[in-house]
């Protein structure tokens, strides 16, 4: 779960402009444990707050700038969210990721190179007095600063930093090196979606180039680095909350088709919910969760050919049950340790004497949910039609999905 908040929040804005007073932010009731908690029930297993966003301003009483909560009034100038909120995910056995915006729009360095130097000691107070974070979101976002100053990044400084720092996370761009973005925010993997990636197709994160985003969302079969997919996009229009948006939030089937064109296709996904002004996440949005999380479970929960008998003959495989079944989703995975092989599949079912298609596809992955027209029947034959090594599959499940 991505959550989007700061002085945005309070000015009704999507991007502030580094002018904020921060007298602004002081939310009533914030509670990172309802954040947690809500995030937990509803089956998430990490949060990444903005601990900066392109405005500058800072979550936690950071030592670069005043631009930060500490000469804000809430907690009497005293408070840090990004304590708050990891504690809060240790509290509720979740893991803790934290995204800090590159693009400042309020340091008065930004476009000079002693900036390298300001963000590095930012990267280093988050990265060393919250405990261990499982992942780093970084951003290519590179617009102006001051004066319409441009910044040049350097990358792997900030790479390397975060690898000396935190060597367990993940760190997440658009460019990796560790996870990539999945090349669009409307939280759709592309059908084909391979782990790897060739790393000169996308140099360094915010690289603009014809291409760039379908190389991102199909991967490459050939791509020296494994570097899986993360599909970020939110359940509101924006990021981060406006109180317009209340009536306009994604759930029903909108939001469970957004988990087979993600999950389903070989990705993460990172759904942002935003807290609102009191620092709490909406009734709203916790409803749409918890709907959310219920068809999950309807879905998913009952293997239907659980029990079936299955024999393997080379790339083909056939589950007998032992009496029909309706069906309108197969689930299939690899067994992703040993890498992604799978390039083709077509799953075909049994209609009296003869074998009918009901699906094809590319590539399976760490899992791979196809859905189709409802089918009634007793056998079930999924066939490997390409591959670019010996596939290993762990998993192949059929389910009725509501």
């Amino acid at each position: 779960m991505f959550l989007h908040f700061g002085v945005n929040t309070f000015t009704d804005r999507e991007w502030g402009d580094g002018h904020e007073d921060p007298a602004i932010f002081n939310p009533s009731a914030l509670d990172a444990r309802q954040w947690a908690r809500t995030a937990r029930a509803a089956g998430f297993k990490a949060l990444i707050l903005t601990a900066k966003h392109h405005d500058g301003f800072c979550l936690w009483p950071t030592r670069t700038t005043s631009h930060s909560v500490a000469t804000s009034p809430f907690r009497g100038g005293s408070g840090d969210v990004v304590r708050e909120m990891v504690g809060a995910c240790q509290a509720e056995g979740l893991k803790a990721g934290l995204y800090c915006s590159p693009w400042d729009r309020n340091a008065a360095s930004y476009g000079e190179a002693r900036y390298i130097d300001f963000y590095i000691a930012q990267l280093t107070e988050l990265l060393t007095n919250y405990g261990p974070i499982a992942e780093v979101w970084f951003d290519g976002a590179n617009g102006e600063g001051p004066d319409g100053k441009h910044q040049v990044y350097d990358w792997p400084r900030f790479f390397g930093t975060v690898r000396r720092l935190q060597p367990d996370a993940v760190m997440f761009s658009d460019a990796g090196p560790d996870i990539r973005w999945i090349g669009n925010e409307t939280g759709s993997a592309g059908e084909t979606c391979w782990s790897t990636i060739d790393p000169a197709a996308i140099p360094y994160p915010g690289y603009d180039a014809p291409g760039v985003g379908e190389h991102l969302q199909r991967g490459d079969a050939d791509g020296s680095v494994w570097r899986p997919g993360e599909t970020d996009t939110s359940i509101r229009p924006g990021w981060f909350w406006h109180p317009a948006d209340d009536a306009r939030i994604r759930r029903g089937s909108t939001l469970n088709d957004l988990y087979l064109t993600s999950v389903g296709r070989n990705s993460k996904l990172l759904l942002n919910v935003p807290p609102n002004r009191a620092g709490l996440l909406s009734e709203e949005d916790i409803s749409a969760l918890n709907d959310f999380r219920d068809w999950r479970t309807n879905a998913f929960a009952q293997d239907l050919a659980a029990g079936a008998r299955r024999s393997q003959r080379g790339s083909v495989l056939t589950i007998e049950m032992p009496r029909p079944v309706l069906f309108n989703a197969v689930s299939m995975a690899e067994e992703i340790q040993r890498g992604q092989a799978v390039a083709g599949y077509a799953i075909e079912a049994a209609q009296e004497a003869s074998w009918r298609t009901i699906a094809r596809g590319t590539t399976i992955g760490n899992r791979r949910i196809v859905r189709f027209d409802p089918v009634t029947s007793d056998r079930v034959r999924l066939t490997i039609t390409e591959q670019i090594a010996v596939p290993h599959l762990s998993t192949v499940s059929l389910h009725a999905i509501p």
